[in-house]
């Protein structure tokens, strides 16, 4: 899979999709990681979010924002989903569509 990122120059943002029932994952960072060190833009969409309690859930997230942040100047754009529920499915696709204004107007 790294080949088909660091060979696509015109992608525009990739998107991580991350199982919002666990903490942050070692692979998940190391991954994320991988990203930024290559230039590759990308935003985070924790899944499954209507499987958890909202402190369950705000913990996760946390967890993430904090191993982030020790490497990261800035969070990457995330979004909290839940297919079952539609949560969050108008904010990603309206970040979509925005990327695509943008490319469209290049």
């Amino acid at each position: 899979i790294t080949a088909y990122f660091e060979q696509r120059k015109q992608m525009l943002c990739a998107f991580v999709l991350i199982d919002s029932r666990h903490e942050a994952q070692p692979i998940d960072m190391e991954f994320m990681q991988y990203l930024g060190e290559n230039g590759i833009p990308f935003c985070i969409i924790f899944t499954k979010a209507d499987k958890l309690k909202p402190k369950a859930l705000e913990r996760n997230v946390e967890s993430y924002k904090i191993q982030m942040l020790e490497v990261w100047e800035e969070m990457p754009e995330y979004f909290i989903t839940s297919a079952e529920s539609g949560l969050g499915r108008d904010e990603v696709l309206e970040y979509i569509e925005n990327l695509n204004s943008q490319f469209q107007g290049e």
